[in-house]
């Protein structure tokens, strides 16, 4: 039965659900209003009321129809993410530069690292090529490169993250055969590889699931880093290309196949 307006229910549990709403938006990061409902089984009049008691408290952003978890507002803007481990990012945008080939259809992640090997195809164009991304300046970038074609993902705007998500982007992506993905991920650890965000994770996923060869390109500031999602372990791992020396890999308790590692 769902919690209407007009049930007076005890205030400790109008707090536990609360908190319960609150985990949910720090899951999944992004809900539409419907699926709040669903999951609290409560009318939109309660969600609505409990989002914006969140909202006064700041443990949350509104959005339209739904919110954001105030993780999105913390989140380094795009922007600011670019000037983190430049020489790191060159080397690895070099090394995955060298591996497309014409005529591939190439899938660029979500991130800075992704958008630093567009960069470097950008210099060095690789023609023709078709593009296949939900990272916005990934798609202007590329889309000022003749002979590259660009296609962009539909989806929910993450504005700091500039890219776009949810299961509309993940319907378009399973339209696609994809020859190689470039992904980034927050984190890896002896255990795989590790992202911050849900929604981000099920996409890298479903590229996985797309892609004849599908690429992890972590720079060495990744090593030892956990985050909130666990994405995949090694043994799910096509490639990894990294600037991580093979004696910091190791001391990781991260053991690789000679198959499965790029150095930059």
């Amino acid at each position: 039965m769902l919690v209407g307006a007009s049930m007076r229910v005890p205030f400790h549990l109008v707090q536990a659900r609360r908190n319960r709403l609150a985990g949910l938006l720090q899951q999944h990061q992004y809900l539409p209003l419907s699926e709040l409902c669903s999951q609290l089984r409560v009318s939109e009049a309660t969600a609505r009321r409990d989002l914006a008691a969140l909202a006064r408290e700041r443990v949350i952003t509104r959005t339209h129809g739904g919110a954001l978890c105030e993780f999105n507002q913390r989140f380094p803007p795009f922007r600011e993410r670019l000037f983190r481990h430049p020489e790191a990012k060159r080397r690895i945008a070099l090394a995955a530069r060298n591996l497309i080939k014409p005529r591939m259809t190439c899938y660029f992640d979500s991130g800075t690292t992704t958008f630093a090997i567009a960069e470097a195809l950008a210099k060095h164009p690789v023609m023709p090529l078709v593009a296949v991304t939900n990272n916005l300046p990934v798609a202007e970038l590329l889309s000022r490169v003749d002979g590259v074609e660009v296609n962009l993902l539909g989806g929910q705007y993450l504005a700091r993250q500039s890219i776009l998500v949810g299961e509309t982007a993940r319907r378009s992506l399973r339209l696609w055969k994809l020859d190689i993905a470039f992904l980034a991920a927050e984190g890896m650890t002896a255990k795989g590889i590790w992202n911050s965000q849900l929604d981000v994770v099920q996409f890298q996923l479903a590229a996985l699931e797309r892609s004849r060869h599908a690429i992890f390109c972590l720079d060495s500031s990744k090593l030892n880093q956990e985050a909130a999602h666990f994405l995949v372990p090694w043994s799910k791992v096509h490639r990894l290309l990294t600037d991580a020396p093979l004696n910091g890999l190791s001391s990781a308790g991260i053991t690789l196949k000679r198959s499965q590692l790029i150095t930059a």
